[in-house]
């Protein structure tokens, strides 16, 4: 599995991050359910929900899901279309668990989508996440990604203005690729990757796995 990428026009180099675009193919998975492994010693505090994080769910629930994906990763928009719609009505909608998502783009593309929904602002952010993730297999792979992106965001009141000022702001760029490097720092190396109170799981999982995964840690 290939990592995450350099920024084109040389804007922000993250070498330490990516050498390559991401190609799509599948990661290995190990027995449904089982975690990969905890995260790295320290880490705890970088799993935490913090202050720019975007968060799904009751901020008080005391399960969190901590999700790194990328927004042109097909197993990614697989996990948000098939297996979260039965996650957020079991758990997250009942307080019990929250789902904090997080940037690890392994493209330009994808770190492109990362700001403007960054740039949409949390009352938005997951709508417009929602609406990536289901249009993807369209706006994903066209000639102009970006500009087939903007036409299905126009029902979420997001403009070509709005997201050419977006896609020119370094500030938000530079925070979405620093949100990948903390999750390589966390052992991130493919999406989607998920820690569940600190457990890590990547690539994909059935919706019956992860509702395992979570029940370990609901008392």
């Amino acid at each position: 599995m290939r990592n995450m990428l350099i920024v084109a026009g040389g804007v922000v180099a993250v070498a330490a991050i990516a050498v390559a675009v991401y190609s799509g193919t599948r990661p290995a998975a190990p027995p449904a359910g089982a975690p990969v492994a905890s995260a790295p010693g320290g880490a705890a505090a970088s799993l935490s929900v913090q202050a720019t994080d975007q968060v799904l769910g009751d901020p008080k629930a005391a399960v969190t899901i901590v999700e790194y994906a990328s927004l042109t990763c097909s197993h990614c928009a697989s996990f948000h279309n098939q297996v979260l719609p039965d996650i957020k009505k079991k758990w997250i909608d009942t307080g019990k668990v929250k789902l904090v998502y997080r940037d690890f783009p392994l493209d330009r593309v994808a770190l492109q989508a990362a700001q403007i929904a960054e740039c949409s602002g949390k009352e938005r952010y997951f709508a417009v996440l929602d609406i990536m993730f289901r249009g993807q297999a369209q706006w994903a792979v066209a000639q102009d990604a970006i500009g087939e992106l903007s036409k299905s965001l126009r029902v979420a009141g997001i403009g070509d203005a709005e997201i050419k000022a977006c896609l020119a702001n370094d500030a938000i760029q530079t925070a979405v690729v620093a949100e990948g490097r903390a999750g390589e720092a966390l052992g991130v190396s493919a999406t989607p990757t998920i820690f569940i109170n600190g457990e890590r799981y990547s690539g994909p999982r059935s919706i019956e796995a992860i509702d395992t995964a979570i029940a370990k840690h609901v008392k």
